[in-house]
């Protein structure tokens, strides 16, 4: 099986994105991967700190290796937004396929620092690592700071990270209305022509308007993240099967609905990515 590099520089390269969804239980990871052999496409499966906390680092390993050799798809999992080197060593130490270490909080000199760190341990077990720079808010908060493009310029070549993870106006969650802020793409443009080879990556992607997403990897976003469309269908889902069938008690009579909402949400993202059929 080809690495995920190969694919994020075939993604850029090509004009197409590849999707990081998040699980923290086995229905929504059966949901994803079901979208995935649907649509022949490369996925990344991704888990926080608080989900793969949740599920286990290890029994996360555990269940997308067996997927990996049922399928044969190119599936690969990723420690999203670690916040700690402890953290991130023990799911390198699990066998995680890449890890995210999210140090856009810290002052750029320290994120350089701690990021060369956590790449040092990581490449001696061939693990790839996605660096963040640019304060990326939550809904409804304002708490956001777009990425600086000499500061982005600065922490790549300091660092050599595998990808990077910029703020260009996504914010983690959904609005109440449904629809999150637009994508400041003029930003966009400017850190692609600086850093030119890095696979740049969009968290947030959850409610960005879809026109939005497609524009942004026309101009080179190589990876999106989704994940609260993901928890608000299946949880959505869940919730009218325990309405509709009050009686039963049966977990896997009930959770049919909610994992079919969440492979639909995860296909159309694929659609919308262009990742269909890119294996």
């Amino acid at each position: 099986m080809k690495n995920l590099n190969y694919y994020l520089n075939k993604a850029r390269k090509e004009g197409w994105a590849i999707g990081q969804f998040n699980f923290s239980n086995l229905e929504t990871l059966k949901a994803v991967i079901g979208a995935a052999k649907k649509s022949k496409s490369p996925v990344i499966l991704g888990t926080s700190e608080g989900e793969s906390s949740f599920v286990g680092l290890k029994q996360a390993v555990a269940l997308v290796k067996s997927y990996r050799e049922e399928t044969g798809l190119p599936l690969f999992l990723n420690l999203d937004h670690g916040k700690s080197f402890s953290y991130i060593k023990e799911a390198i130490d699990s066998g995680y396929d890449t890890v995210h270490f999210d140090g856009s909080g810290l002052p750029l000199a320290e994120n350089i620092k701690e990021t060369v760190k956590v790449l040092k341990y990581a490449k001696k077990f061939k693990v790839f690592v996605e660096g963040e720079v640019g304060v990326i808010g939550q809904a409804s908060e304002s708490k956001e700071t777009l990425t600086d493009v000499a500061e982005a310029l600065e922490f790549a070549r300091k660092t050599g990270v595998d990808r990077l993870a910029v703020s260009i106006g996504s914010v983690h969650g959904i609005e109440k209305g449904g629809i999150n802020p637009g994508l400041n793409l003029e930003r966009l443009a400017k850190i692609r022509k600086a850093l030119k080879d890095i696979p740049l990556v969009l968290h947030g992607g959850s409610g960005t308007p879809e026109e939005d997403v497609r524009k942004a990897i026309r101009i080179g976003m190589a990876k999106v993240n989704i994940n609260t469309e993901l928890r608000m269908a299946y949880t959505e889902n869940l919730r009218a099967s325990l309405d509709e069938k009050k009686d039963e008690n049966t977990p896997y009579k009930y959770m049919s609905k909610a994992i079919e909402a969440v492979q639909r949400i995860v296909e159309g993202k694929i659609k919308l990515f262009s990742s269909d059929n890119k294996i």
